[in-house]
């Protein structure tokens, strides 16, 4: 008879599994928000660019802290700092120095860095609000029409295009400049904001409902919403929880593309004199009062140059968005 096998002790040790490395080992799934991530790391110009975006939107959130350490009230008036004769800015490059880092408005004597910080909160006040209103009406415009076609998109096609024709410019130049002082309880310059982020959103969603309507036609037609259809999904499920989540990725780049734009459009309307009321700094109106004074660059040049920069990093890192977030990419 055979004696029972002794499995106590060490000879009982289970031998380690074996460790699987290269090939062998299980490919890990990747989201498309880690791919994208992945190709926009290796874009140092868009990452600039977002760079540049965040700080201009830290300067705007603390603008009082900065306006307080580097400058002085954007509207006091300096007038020691101004020739009682020529009413220039006295000092060599437009009085930049210590105490004046950018130099300061003739005339008045205000100070121009100071300015430029607090015009920049709203400016990107106006351009954010704004793209968020034109970026919910388009893209619930968009989907309802790409995804239930027929009439709906026809009427919604046709409201489109009366959007696209309308003069947005010379519209908003007549209704801001008869808008009166006080309304909706609110009055002066906090009415004018509300009146522009209205005016520049509402008018400027159709050109982000097309790119949401082509796209929705396209996901319509996928598997997955087939499966959800067959096991007998609603609209409003299928819209919500499967198409709108695939729009992302293109609301997001679009939306960062938007943003410059309405910045450039609340300037323009601003530098034309039906946009924020004076003395309130603008980077519009700042450049509406450099020129009558052409013969001082400083006073353009420095306005100019932060419009310049907040478009082009916007635009900048928009591209970038749009190249990492496309499946064709490499």
């Amino acid at each position: 008879m055979t004696a029972p096998l002794d499995v106590s002790g060490a000879s009982a040790q289970v031998p380690p599994e074996p460790t699987l490395s290269g090939a062998d080992r299980a490919v890990q799934g990747r989201s498309l928000t880690r791919i994208a991530w992945m190709r926009l790391r290796r874009d140092k110009i868009a990452l600039a660019g977002g760079i540049t975006v965040l700080l201009l939107i830290l300067m705007a959130i603390f603008a009082t802290p900065i306006i307080n350490l580097f400058g002085q009230d954007p509207l006091e008036f300096n007038q020691d700092a101004i020739d009682p004769n020529t009413l220039l800015p006295l000092g060599a490059y437009g009085g930049m120095g210590a105490e004046h880092l950018l130099g300061v408005e003739p005339v008045n004597g205000r100070d121009i860095f100071s300015r430029i910080v607090a015009g920049a909160g709203i400016s990107l006040l106006i351009g954010f609000l704004a793209t968020i209103v034109s970026v919910l009406i388009g893209t619930v415009m968009g989907v309802v029409a790409g995804y239930f076609g027929g009439w709906v998109d026809q009427i919604i096609g046709r409201i489109m295009d009366v959007f696209l024709a309308f003069p947005l410019l010379v519209f908003a130049i007549a209704l801001v400049g008869v808008m009166p002082n006080e309304g909706f309880g609110l009055e002066g310059n906090g009415l004018r904001i509300a009146m522009l982020i209205f005016i520049i959103g509402f008018f400027s969603w159709p050109s982000i409902g097309r790119i949401v309507r082509g796209q929705t036609l396209s996901l319509r037609e996928r598997e997955f919403v087939d499966a959800a259809r067959s096991l007998g999904a609603r609209n409003g499920y299928i819209l919500f929880r499967e198409i709108l989540p695939n729009l992302m990725a293109p609301i997001l780049v679009y939306a960062t593309l938007l943003i410059p734009a309405n910045i450039l459009f609340e300037a323009a309307l601003s530098f034309l004199g039906v946009g924020i009321n004076p003395p309130t700094p603008t980077w519009g109106g700042m450049l509406s009062e450099a020129v009558r004074f052409y013969t001082l660059p400083h006073f353009v040049i420095f306005p100019g140059l932060a419009i310049f920069i907040t478009v082009l990093a916007f635009n900048l890192f928009g591209d970038g968005l749009r190249d990492a977030f496309d499946p064709r990419a490499h």
